[in-house]
């Protein structure tokens, strides 16, 4: 197949969200988009204006063998040209507390937010190569600014920006920049499954599991859910995507969204007791030591002193 004219580039997870709506944005844009589904009726249709093109592309990170097609349809169309660029954008949410969250999906959480995004980053760094591409990997506020019960999304976000800042070092001498868009509220239909999984979890947790946990947790559901009701469209991202991939020198993070970068100015200005008094206040948490529970004991010993004090005092009187 003919390369044509346009600029090419895969875009992963497209299926709704921020990977829709980059998919539409460069498409509109001109470029030929590659959209990565895992089905190809999940796929959006390029605007009727627009002068750039979507083709469905099955790809599932987590699957070698798609992973490998993938590569292969896309090596096919763009020849000796290459691929312009490869946007990171699967992957999948994990709320909960980290005593509660089963380690299998914690384990799934990892391997599609992190490890098939190196995975396809490696299938397809040879056509990047060949166009002097660029890789942008979608990461979060949350590996800067972390609430409790975010700690699994939060973790393989932080391992991914982790992995972009080792990239963009290693891949400098081919002229290949990797930038990480960090966004933070926005609005998707992520949030619409938030209450669903919150809920399925604490159900899936043992009774005194479920009752540490369950009414601080539930706050922070709705408390969360609430911000991202009120977020910023995916659009924005995907406006950030198009200009890190575009402008001549991109920079190395772009914070996006709702309340972004007042986030990321209070994670590193604030000392940490500061950080953790604010996060706990926003998210209506527990004091720090409000549920340690008086060991029987210390119950018993202060009562042999009440009475003891009793005895005394009807001594002297």
């Amino acid at each position: 197949m003919s390369s044509g004219t346009h600029r090419h580039i895969v875009v992963t997870g497209t299926s709704s969200g921020i990977g829709r709506a980059t998919a539409l944005r460069l498409a509109a844009g001109g470029h030929h988009v590659f959209a990565g589904v895992r089905k190809p009726t999940d796929a959006p249709s390029p605007p009727a204006a627009s002068s750039g093109e979507i083709t469905p592309l099955p790809l599932d990170v987590t699957d070698p063998a798609q992973i490998r097609a993938a590569a292969a349809t896309v090596a096919g169309h763009t020849g000796t040209a290459g691929l312009n660029g490869l946007v990171n954008n699967a992957g999948i949410g994990g709320f909960g507390p980290l005593e509660l969250i089963p380690i299998g999906q914690f384990r799934r959480l990892l391997e599609v937010n992190l490890t098939g995004q190196l995975a396809i980053t490696q299938a397809l760094l040879s056509l990047l190569r060949q166009a002097r591409g660029r890789i942008v990997l979608i990461g979060s506020i949350g590996a800067r600014f972390t609430p409790p019960f975010v700690g699994a999304l939060a973790a393989s976000k932080s391992a991914l920006a982790t992995l972009a800042e080792a990239l963009r070092q290693e891949l400098a001498p081919w002229d290949i920049r990797v930038v990480v868009i960090e966004p933070a509220s926005v609005r998707t239909e992520a949030v619409d499954k938030l209450e669903h999984d919150a809920q399925q979890l604490l159900d899936q947790a043992t009774p005194v599991g479920r009752a540490l946990y369950q009414d601080a947790f539930r706050r922070l559901v709705a408390t969360f859910a609430a911000q991202h009701e009120q977020g910023s469209p995916p659009e924005v991202v995907a406006e950030a995507v198009a200009h890190a991939l575009t402008t001549p020198q991109p920079r190395a993070r772009y914070l996006v969204g709702e309340h972004s970068r007042r986030m990321a100015i209070l994670a590193a200005a604030l000392p940490t007791p500061v950080l953790d008094a604010l996060r706990r206040r926003q998210a209506h948490q527990p004091a720090p030591g409000s549920r340690v529970p008086t060991p029987p004991a210390a119950q018993t010993a202060a009562g042999r002193r009440t009475a003891d004090t009793d005895l005394s005092e009807g001594a002297v009187r």
